[in-house]
């Protein structure tokens, strides 16, 4: 199989330069009020700690927050048929299989690396979609993991939350703590920062997995050399998935960014939050691909 190219080395480094950035003026606004420059040391410490668990432990923390149960060969046969064949073609090793028991129609892949990697289904998903769309899905979902994707969403994912962390603790520290206007941070300068500072943290992550989803259609279309299959099984899920939405909750919010279709419904200034692409974009991009 011939990889596509879409400059993702440069993209990744771009967006999580600029959550650096994002966490450095944080530290440089806690250094001035406090007087205390380790305060930055101690943030960026938790940050690599969370960073270093989010990689080690992606495919565990996933699987377990969607109550995911492994199946065998003996069980899913059509399932495990699907994946060794593409895998066989990517070269690469078979991930392992699991199914989330939930009806709405999802698929995620997770795991550190191709040699660690899982492929999780919904059993909403196995219901829906025909073998070609299911085929379809797959193939998006291995190139996730080909494409290293999950070690960029860990770390965006972590550095994320450590800065929506230092810039809460800002909030706290700027409203207990005014001083003059010759030295320190003020109290709308911190509140100013704690609200601003995850938010850009937020749609910094969220263009990471923008990006992604686009390149791992193209790609998943150049694996399985039927890209309208996953066209269709878009269509599918993004019609099911309004009339049978995943229920949010702390756990399946954190997996909701690695999923195939963003499982929860969204209008308005929610929808410009969402972890995917609009689907018609998607959609659009695999048509032309297979030329029509």
């Amino acid at each position: 199989m011939t990889r596509r190219s879409y400059h993702n080395g440069l993209k990744t480094t771009v967006l999580l330069a600029s959550m650096w950035a994002i966490l450095l003026l944080i530290g440089a606004v806690i250094a001035q009020g406090t007087g205390r420059a380790w305060w930055i040391w101690v943030f960026a410490g938790i940050g690599l700690v969370q960073t270093g668990i989010a990689y080690w432990n992606s495919a565990s923390i996933a699987l377990r927050s969607m109550n995911a149960y492994a199946v065998t060969e003996a069980e899913r046969p059509d399932l495990y048929r699907i994946v060794r064949e593409l895998s066989e073609r990517a070269g690469q090793p078979m991930p392992s299989l699991w199914i989330a028991p939930t009806q709405t129609p999802n698929a995620f892949a997770t795991g550190r690396d191709p040699q660690h990697a899982a492929v999780c289904c919904t059993e909403g998903i196995l219901e829906l979609l025909n073998e070609r769309e299911l085929r379809g899905v797959l193939g998006h979902e291995l190139m996730h993991v080909y494409n290293r994707d999950i070690l960029t969403s860990s770390v965006a994912a972590a550095m994320g939350g450590i800065i929506t962390s230092i810039a809460q603790f800002l909030m706290f520290f700027g409203a207990g703590n005014r001083r003059d206007n010759n030295g320190g941070v003020g109290v709308l300068a911190a509140i100013a920062m704690s609200l601003l500072a995850p938010i850009a943290a937020t749609l910094i992550q969220f263009s990471i997995s923008r990006t992604r989803e686009f390149d791992a259609d193209e790609d998943g279309a150049q694996l399985t050399s039927d890209p309208l299959a996953l066209a269709s099984a878009l269509r599918k899920l993004d019609h099911m998935t309004e009339r049978r939405p995943m229920q949010p909750t702390p756990a399946n919010q954190n997996v909701a960014a690695m999923m195939i279709a963003n499982p929860f419904r969204g209008q308005g200034m929610r929808a410009l939050f969402s972890t995917h692409p609009p689907m018609d974009q998607r959609i659009e991009r695999l048509e032309k691909i297979a030329g029509y």
